[in-house]
């Protein structure tokens, strides 16, 4: 990171003024800044966090999770299950609006489960066991089965990206691939659509015809949904000291994510918290394009597991600190029932890299222009992109080091063509452990690249596909894990994406905000003194 603490303390000294930031005023008002800026607002169009934050700001589910991932009922009032747990009959709550003033319909519910679910990969196993989807009237949702899928509410109450977003009809019949240009939800806030400037500043305003469900624990997306601030602006601020600066004078409220360098001085300032509140942590990986030379040769991709030290890469993020980061990190959540240490051993002990420069010479190599694209505007994401490009370069490859911003690299990653093209050889990115717990919702380690809804980097592993499948049929727990011991060596092989740990990302905000929930930043039941 470029920024000095001297630096940032110069600006946060007393009597020196932080960077005033535009925006109202007051304890009705809450200011936040993001981890990065909100370049696509769809929010079944894209995995990016920030869209998805969005997404619960002005769009409501079906089902929430609670701290435990167990789902609740959001806008449904209840469910039944007959035939065998082959029919689902949905009731929606009473007095749901859209922002438009209209009533929300069965109708529309089913149209966006339907939009939803071709960009979703647990959306996309609901529905590929689903026999029929209807709504036989405005507040009934019916599911009936070709097979019992006892996660269905489960899957339309995830707290991964893509969020199950509900949506008038109108716009869930919009291609799933095309992005709708309406901010039109049912959720607990309202997009203020002529205040947003693109890159700096977006505006949610209370949405005074929702009405909060009256139970359910208030965790994650879970729970009622009370509001008690009339309005909150998120305002993307690229410079670290600029955002330290804002906080710690009081002209910002929240901070996402701050950089784990500059958490001892925000420590030290009694009017701000630090809390972690998400721990599953974030999992990061670089993922290679399987479609393209060099990467699409397996055997250049395994030799890439003997060459990244996962611990070089977690403390370029977090220090030296070893309670903050965990390695060995194999394809799923450390600490969680499906995570082992089975087939890690590429990814374990020392590094020799003059090893790993003979197995790239043995597996055909020529030389050819590697493309890695980094976002340079996640702290993070820069300082592993610095450390991969470095480690490349000594195993002689022939590194072109794109660095770029989150938005750019989004959209040049759907570039499936070469390199000379505007295509790409390799990215780096992070997950929330949460989306990693188990493969019903990992994109990381799919096999479905000939698919229009693969992830990019479009790995084609029918073997890890059948593993996926037989894991939604696993009778036990026991039986699931010993999948996922087979999936994560079969990882090993085909090589989809090379973990390169696990890290906990605290956020900081005022002390004199109140009611965050565990999870990641939601703006319901907040209170600002």
């Amino acid at each position: 990171m470029s920024v000095s603490r001297r630096s940032v303390l110069a600006l946060t000294a007393a009597g020196v003024a932080a960077p005033r930031l535009a925006g109202a005023q007051g304890a009705n008002v809450l200011r936040f800044i993001p981890q990065i800026d909100l370049a696509f607002l769809d929010p079944h169009f894209t995995t990016a966090y920030v869209t998805r934050g969005h997404g619960h700001m002005v769009f409501d589910m079906l089902y929430g999770s609670d701290a435990s991932f167990n789902p609740h009922p959001q806008m449904v009032q209840g469910h039944t299950i007959e035939n065998d747990g082959k029919l689902w009959n949905l009731t929606l709550r009473p007095n749901l609006f859209w922002h438009d003033g209209e009533r929300v319909t069965a109708r529309d519910c089913v149209a966006s489960i339907r939009r939803w679910a071709k960009r979703d990969a647990l959306g996309g196993a609901l529905m590929e066991r689903t026999d029929e989807l209807s709504a036989p009237d405005d507040r009934t949702i019916r599911f009936v089965l070709k097979r019992p899928f006892p996660l269905l509410p489960a899957a339309l109450g995830k707290v991964t990206s893509p969020m199950p977003a509900m949506m008038p009809e109108r716009l869930a019949n919009t291609d799933p691939f095309t992005q709708i240009t309406e901010m039109v939800g049912s959720g607990p806030f309202r997009f203020v659509a002529n205040e947003r400037i693109a890159g700096s500043r977006n505006v949610y305003v209370k949405f005074d015809r929702y009405v909060p469900r009256e139970d359910g624990p208030m965790e994650w997306n879970a729970g009622p949904k009370r509001v008690f601030i009339e309005r909150v602006e998120w305002t993307t601020i690229p410079d670290a000291a600029t955002k330290v600066a804002a906080l710690a004078q009081g002209e910002q409220d929240w901070w996402e994510n701050p950089t784990h360098d500059l958490l001892p001085l925000l420590r030290r300032n009694r009017q701000v918290k630090i809390e972690v509140t998400n721990h599953t942590g974030s999992v990061d990986m670089m993922r290679p394009n399987h479609l393209q030379p060099p990467f699409n040769n397996p055997a250049i991709r395994r030799a890439m597991l003997h060459a990244f030290s996962q611990a070089d890469f977690m403390q370029a993020i977090v220090g030296n600190d070893a309670a903050m980061y965990h390695v060995p990190h194999g394809v799923f959540c450390p600490g969680t029932p499906m995570a082992s240490e089975a087939g890690l051993e590429p990814l374990k002990g020392p590094r020799d890299l003059a090893k790993v420069k003979e197995m790239l010479k043995q597996a055909g190599y020529a030389n050819e222009k590697v493309t890695l694209l980094a976002a340079v505007d996640y702290a993070q994401f820069k300082a592993i992109g610095e450390v991969m490009a470095d480690v490349m370069g000594r195993i002689g490859m022939n590194v072109d080091y794109v660095a770029t911003d989150w938005g750019t690299m989004l959209s040049r990653r759907n570039n499936r063509g070469p390199v000379d093209q505007g295509g790409w050889s390799c990215f780096n990115t992070g997950w929330e452990g949460v989306d990693h717990m188990d493969p019903s919702n990992h994109y990381a380690i799919r096999g479905n690249g000939n698919d229009r809804a693969g992830w990019p980097g479009w790995c084609v592993s029918p073997k890890l596909e059948e593993l996926r499948e037989a894991w939604f049929e696993a009778p036990t727990i026991a039986a699931q894990q010993e999948i996922c011991r087979q999936i994560q060596v079969q990882c090993m092989v085909d090589v989809p994406s090379i973990p390169l740990g696990q890290y906990l990302q605290p956020i900081a905000y005022r002390a004199n905000v109140t009611g965050v929930q565990k999870g990641f930043p939601t703006f319901w039941n907040v209170r600002k003194g």
